[in-house]
């Protein structure tokens, strides 16, 4: 069965992308439930709510950017990120076997040359890996979130990442995290998602 919402101009929106996102949300739609990456109420509406949704980082990572992405899961963003920005490349951290052999299985189907995939916790990286970007969605809360990020970050690095409605609330509830770890200054931003009519929230915090 075809998953039914995908965007009728995803060939002009992604151009050389298109093939590759669309073969990644058919395997999303064929394996996805049954491997436990998503829920069966995500299913019909796996194109917007997901993987359009991850498209609105896009915007905020700079040209050839070394990303890392935690707790990459399913690929969201990691994976979407890959294919629609193939000047970057994006690290992709997830701790869980069977997820992590999901990751390899896609790279490998959709040929990426620039990810490279770590089984680890984000925790067991501080010290031994940096990075100008960090991407995340649905992780955690930022106050749970920054201190993940932050050791992880370069001097001058962002923290990119996808949150839902209460990002405002968020940010207020991490002022005092945001100080301890070395925060420079955090901007929330609405993203109009491509593809689609709704928006999204992306949150940016910078390291000092």
């Amino acid at each position: 069965m075809r998953l039914d919402d995908a965007p009728v101009d995803g060939p002009e929106l992604f151009g050389d992308a298109w093939d590759q996102l669309d073969t990644y949300a058919q395997l999303l739609w064929d394996e996805g439930e049954e491997r436990g990456l998503i829920g069966p109420r995500e299913l019909p509406r796996l194109w917007g709510r997901h993987i359009l949704n991850c498209t609105a980082v896009n915007d905020f990572i700079d040209e050839r950017a070394v990303c890392l992405d935690i707790g990459s899961g399913a690929g969201l963003p990691g994976i979407v990120l890959a294919t629609t920005r193939p000047d970057t490349h994006v690290h992709l951290v997830e701790s869980m076997e069977r997820r992590v052999e999901w990751l390899h299985e896609v790279v490998d189907r959709l040929s990426l040359t620039n990810v490279t995939i770590h089984r680890a916790r984000i925790e067991d990286l501080h010290g031994d890996f940096s990075a100008p970007v960090v991407t995340a969605r649905a992780v955690a809360a930022l106050k749970k979130l920054v201190p993940m990020a932050m050791p992880v970050l370069k001097s001058g690095g962002k923290l990119v990442a996808l949150k839902g409605r209460r990002a405002g609330e968020e940010i207020e509830a991490a002022t005092s995290v945001f100080r301890k770890n070395k925060v420079a200054w955090v901007d929330l931003h609405e993203v109009e998602v491509k593809g689609t009519d709704e928006k999204t929230h992306v949150v940016v915090a910078a390291k000092k």
